[in-house]
């Protein structure tokens, strides 16, 4: 079925009082091709499939019809689904809820940490691809790197001295992200204890074989 088809039969289910959809397409061939002609939403990749979200005020329907009629026209076929739905009425509550939770969320996990640490390794889960640019931007200060295999940044802190941001600047630049309306969650990945730097600007981490 053409992707066009295919959303129309999801925004026929969505009924009358969506206020945002979050969705995926998962394609039969490129995904470089369909993230090329999807840029316009701002895809975020995960693993295989490529996720976006549309809002149904303003051009955001059409906008979004006119670009997978553009992946029919181009024969990119594939997958499209629906991941979640924001109602009208769950709207307020959840800028409301969300808004001040980075800052906090950061406070929590240092204090869970033991006193001795000295480094962390950290991902910021964003919500929404849309979110990536501005967090990057705001987030400057610790140095974030792309997690190309999520809707993610990640980051080094340190504790004492070497490579990483100070768990105060940390945290002001969540404080940002939270006044920017900046959704998503903290993870620490991995920390040390009362490590020492010899000749070096810190310990190096290691993910799926390369170095962070």
């Amino acid at each position: 079925m053409r992707a066009a088809d295919q959303w129309a039969l999801l925004e026929e289910d969505l009924g009358s009082n969506w206020a945002e959809a979050r969705l995926s397409f998962s394609t039969e061939s490129s995904t470089a091709d369909a993230a090329a002609i999807l840029a316009p939403l701002g895809p975020g990749r995960v693993g295989g499939e490529l996720r976006f979200h549309v809002t149904r005020t303003g051009s955001g329907p059409e906008r979004l019809r006119n670009l997978l009629e553009r992946l029919d026209r181009r024969r990119v076929w594939g997958t499209l689904a629906l991941i979640e739905t924001i109602q009208e009425t769950q709207v307020s509550t959840h800028v409301t809820t969300r808004s001040a939770l980075l800052a906090n969320a950061w406070d929590a996990a240092v204090v869970k940490l033991a006193p001795s640490w000295s480094d962390l390794l950290c991902e910021l889960e964003l919500d929404s691809s849309d979110h990536l640019p501005r967090a990057a931007l705001l987030g400057a200060p610790m140095n974030p790197t792309r997690n190309p295999d999520a809707i993610a940044l990640r980051f080094r802190v340190s504790g004492k001295q070497g490579y990483g941001v100070s768990p105060g600047m940390a945290r002001r630049c969540f404080e940002r992200m939270d006044a920017d309306g900046i959704t998503g969650r903290i993870v620490v990945l991995g920390g040390l204890s009362d490590t020492e730097n010899a000749d070096t600007q810190g310990p190096v981490w290691r993910v799926a074989g390369r170095s962070v």
